[in-house]
């Protein structure tokens, strides 16, 4: 199987976007990082495919995405089912939300966050 994770290519893009997070993945990498949620470890800005994933944990083949006002246009859907069609067929479980709940109630985001994982 070719290599789909990391990839060298997007490289430079991956460190870039660490570098230029928003204020919503800060909130969530926060509560993400070191393994403080349920004790498993996530990776921010991670390379599957030629698509760039905000959070992911590999143990788990979870991704977490944040969306904001681009994805909330036609352009954005279409291309976010594109992109999560081919996560998923991947065998990875995509999980979306609004930088609004970020915003507005990042504790019930982090509750759905180990709901899902209890799932998986």
């Amino acid at each position: 199987m070719p290599k789909i994770f990391n990839k060298l290519y997007n490289k430079e893009t991956r460190e870039m976007l660490r570098k230029n997070t928003t204020q919503h993945e800060r909130l969530l990498w926060e509560r993400l990082k070191n393994k403080k949620i349920l004790g498993y470890r996530f990776h921010r800005q991670y390379g599957i495919g030629r698509y760039i994933v905000d959070f992911y944990c590999p143990k788990l083949k979870l991704i977490i995405e944040l969306d904001g006002r681009q994805h909330h246009i036609r352009e954005g859907i279409e291309y976010d089912e594109v992109r999560d069609d081919f996560l998923i067929s991947l065998g990875l479980t995509v999980v979306r939300f609004d930088n609004k709940e970020i915003e507005g109630n990042i504790e019930k985001v982090i509750d759905r966050i180990k709901e899902k994982i209890e799932k998986l």
